[in-house]
């Protein structure tokens, strides 16, 4: 699984970030977490507002920084 974070490096963003990487250990998931700040890529995802969670090239949250729970659902979806 290739999970990226999409933001200019706000502390939503390192916020995102450590919640994903909690739940992926909480979930004992194999993937990989890329930080992604370059703002001509997050905006190739057709991301209007950061931070934004995207799951093997699929955006599935942005604008908010959701609860560990919720990140849990998300990857398991």
């Amino acid at each position: 699984m290739e999970i990226k974070i999409l933001g200019t490096g706000c502390s939503s963003c390192k916020n995102l970030e450590k919640a994903t990487r909690e739940a992926i250990a909480e979930l004992k998931l194999d993937a990989s977490v890329v930080k992604e700040e370059d703002i001509v890529k997050i905006m190739s995802y057709g991301v209007m507002r950061t931070p934004a969670l995207v799951v093997n090239e699929k955006v599935v949250m942005y604008g908010r920084v959701p609860s560990v729970n919720e990140i849990k659902e998300l990857l398991l979806k």
